[in-house]
């Protein structure tokens, strides 16, 4: 686990981070009134602008499919990073160095700006490879490219490149622009040797390996040349910016499908994952150089939004919160041990896993040139569970001819559908089980509870019996370690009543304009609102300190300072009204609307205390002077406070 980011630098970059710049990224975003941005939303498909952001108080929100949340929510959301990494990734974009708690298990830190360094180093060398694959010495590179069906375009949309033969000719090219031999080798560009250092890839196709932000960490190459005695494949060694067991090729370009259509596909090499993406299927992605795993089921999770316990929610749509994980194998036996292998990590998703293999177990690349991207598209679409896959695969080890395959084929199948996470689901899979063995559903169903009594067993509800996952890394100043997928509703107020309308903009007023806001503001009592929800919004307005406090503070920092004191239910309603537009467009007339709001909202409070005042007093008996009296003093009082309002307007 990392160390704790110290609060103080998270705010730094929350408060340097400016949301519009990281969100135009993603979004065009367009001025939709007063300090208001608006755009297609890039966490649904949408043909309507809903997705508002609001610089000022450095928040988004849409109003089309709920997502909402500040800079840092934005970019874990987008890119798939956890909180620790997504604090890291926008202090590198903003200057802001980052100090760590001492104690627990913090990660060993680098000298500042070694990373940006290393980083650069790899941007650098995509450029020459880049270069370098429209050279006279890349025959071979072109070639084996154009053997595959790609064509220039297809090589500069994934940055594919050449490394020449020589032994340093990148290393020259590097070091002529200022990188020490120090950094080379510390990027693993370079090789050390008994005679110095020397280009670690050489007469090779080159493929940049990205993360989620794009930024280029390693490179993968494939031998090209009869005399080169290397691996088939090389890839990067580990580095500070390369671990293999995270990182996952063609993430960059797939995260965004991946994040709205709630499906990734998982091929097993460069030239699958670019057959993919040119056929239409652009959410694959591929290992670099190890089986997939742990670490990448996170990664992928993050993209689903896969948060959820017990295997997803259903949606209308027919699919899952989780979403679906669709492996690509060949045929072969190398291929079953991967779809072995990935069943195993299938505890890790709380998503629908499945498997997709070519008839004659071509993969994906193959399949392309033989029958075009059509045929590629019709693979993924003709997926099968996964489970389906592995159990015939194990049942095809059995004569299910005699009876005695068929009881040992009953055997093995039993623990394996009981870890099915989906309870609802095992009876169905009772019953196919028993048809592909040939043998009845009642001796399978007999098998099955024998193997759940087990206790050595897969676990069938949670991966490693651990407690359901968070979606943040525990970080000094993180918003509660994650919000959780499902989040108890406030009761939505009737947009067409009048008063629940004018209370509403009172509260995106104070929200976003605290400084034009009338001091009498802070004087209403906990019932002012009349609407719950309005309501519980005003209870964290006032214990963050009215808008006597806000008027004191930048608009974001205002929002934040709200947030804190509201609950999760709560959080979600002030984020829509921190970014919510006024009716009011003209930036000079703004002061004096928000005044007349708020004057109109404290003024509906008056009047049901004095509707509530000359209710209590009508209950009383006259003949009880001293409570009578009291009672209508209070009224008097009240209907002198609301008169001083209004000839204050």
């Amino acid at each position: 686990m990392a160390g704790l980011i110290r609060r103080e630098d998270v705010d730094q970059v929350r408060e340097r981070a400016r949301i519009d710049e990281i969100v135009s990224a993603h979004v065009t975003l367009k001025p939709a009134g007063v300090g208001a941005l608006v755009g297609l939303c890039p966490f649904h498909d949408e043909r309507s602008p809903s997705f508002n952001v609001r610089p000022s108080v450095g928040r988004y929100h849409c109003f089309g499919c709920g997502e909402g949340g500040d800079v840092i929510e934005f970019v874990m959301k987008m890119d798939g990073l956890s909180f620790t990494e997504a604090i890291e990734y926008l202090a590198g974009k903003t200057g802001v160095t980052l100090r760590y708690e001492e104690g627990g298990n913090a990660r060993p830190r680098e000298e500042p700006g070694k990373r940006q360094r290393l980083l650069e180093a790899h941007r650098v060398a995509a450029d020459f490879y880049a270069e370098q694959l429209m050279g006279p010495d890349a025959t071979a590179a072109r070639t084996f490219l154009a053997e595959r069906s790609f064509d220039r375009s297809d090589a500069e949309l994934f940055g594919v490149g050449f490394a020449p033969k020589g032994w340093d000719s990148l290393q020259r090219h590097l070091q002529g622009r200022g990188f020490t031999q120090a950094e080379l080798v510390a990027s693993g560009l370079m090789s050390q040797g008994q005679r110095g250092i020397y280009d670690r890839f050489r007469g090779r196709v080159m493929w940049p390996i990205r993360d989620v932000t794009g930024a280029v960490i390693g490179f993968g190459a494939r031998r090209l040349f009869e005399d080169d005695q290397g691996p088939k494949y090389l890839n990067t060694p580990e580095t500070s910016l390369y671990k293999k067991s995270h990182v996952l090729y063609g993430i960059d370009l797939a995260k965004r499908d991946i994040a709205k259509g709630k499906r990734v596909v998982v091929v097993e090499g460069y030239t699958d994952v670019m057959a993919a993406h040119l056929s239409g299927v652009t959410t694959a992605v591929a290992t670099c150089g190890t089986a997939f795993g742990g670490d990448h089921a996170k990664v992928v999770r993050r993209l689903l939004g896969d948060t959820t316990a017990g295997g997803g929610m259903q949606l209308a749509s027919g699919g899952t919160v989780g979403g679906e994980i669709i492996f690509t194998f060949d045929g072969d036996a190398a291929g079953q041990k991967a779809a072995e292998r990935a069943y195993g990590e299938d505890q890790r998703f709380f998503a629908q896993t499945y498997v997709a293999v070519a008839d004659g177990g071509m993969d994906p690349c193959d399949l392309r040139m033989a029958k075009g991207p059509e045929a590629v598209r019709a693979l993924v679409d003709g997926r099968k569970p996964l489970f389906a896959f592995v159990i015939q695969a194990k049942l095809r080890q059995f004569d299910l001819n005699t009876v005695e395959g068929r009881v040992l084929a009953v055997r093995a199948a039993a623990p394996e559908i009981v870890g099915i996470r989906d309870r609802s689901q095992r009876d169905g899979y009772v019953r196919q089980v028993a048809g592909w063995i040939g043998t009845e559903i009642e001796e399978v169903r007999r098998e099955v509870a024998r193997a759940a009594s087990t206790p050595q067993r897969r676990p069938a509800d949670r991966p490693d019996g651990a407690r359901p996952p968070s979606g943040a890394t525990p970080v000094a100043g993180a918003p509660g370690g994650g919000r959780p997928a499902q989040v108890a509703q406030l009761p939505a107020p009737d947009p067409r009543d009048p008063v629940a309308r004018d209370e509403r903009l009172a509260l995106v007023a104070v929200l976003q304009y605290p400084q034009h806001v009338p001091a009498s503001f802070d004087e209403l009592g906990e019932d002012a609102f009349a609407v719950p929800a309005w309501r519980a919004v005003h209870a964290a307005i006032r214990a963050a300190g009215g808008v006597a406090a806000g008027s004191q503070q930048s608009a974001a920092q205002w929002v934040a300072a709200v947030l804190e004191q509201s609950p999760e239910s709560v959080a979600i309603v002030v984020t829509q009204l921190s970014v919510a537009s006024l009716p009011e467009d003209r930036e000079a007339a703004v002061a004096a609307f928000v005044e007349g709001l708020v004057r109109r909202v404290v003024d509906l409070g008056l009047k049901r205390r004095v509707d509530d005042a000359r209710s209590r007093l009508q209950r009383l008996d006259p003949s009880d002077e001293s409570a009578y009296n009291a009672a209508f003093a209070e009224l008097l009082a009240i209907e002198s406070e609301r008169r001083a309002l209004r000839e204050s307007a």
